[in-house]
């Protein structure tokens, strides 16, 4: 039996969390999502971070959603180290179940 070949997102510009969640509720098992690309914990820290105030709140936005979408079981999130300070941040879908199909329809309402 063939496997259909799993995909990876890299994002050319930061993504939402509106576009994190419609990208989970939607993605196949394997599929991959480049969310972020930096050092997650020094971008969204008010003290730390280059980025300006919206763009700083939007990052913690997706970086919490990350970590829920984690916790319900819809993917697994891995880091890349590409260089000093640099980071690829992935989210790999994982097979949706009964057991998350709650989370699925709360991302679907929150995209």
């Amino acid at each position: 039996m063939r496997k259909r070949p799993t995909s990876i997102t890299r994002q050319k510009s930061p993504i939402s969390e509106i576009q994190f969640c419609a990208w989970v509720a939607q993605a196949l098992p394997g599929d991959r999502l480049e969310y972020h690309r930096g050092h997650l914990a020094v971008d969204a820290d008010k003290v730390t971070s280059d980025l300006d105030l919206n763009a700083r709140v939007e990052l913690a936005c997706l970086r919490d959603r990350a970590f829920w979408s984690e916790g319900t079981g819809l993917v697994h999130l891995v880091q890349e180290r590409l260089g000093p300070d640099l980071f690829s941040y992935l989210a790999i879908a994982r097979p949706k179940t009964s057991r998350t199909e709650q989370a699925v329809k709360q991302l679907a309402a929150a995209a």
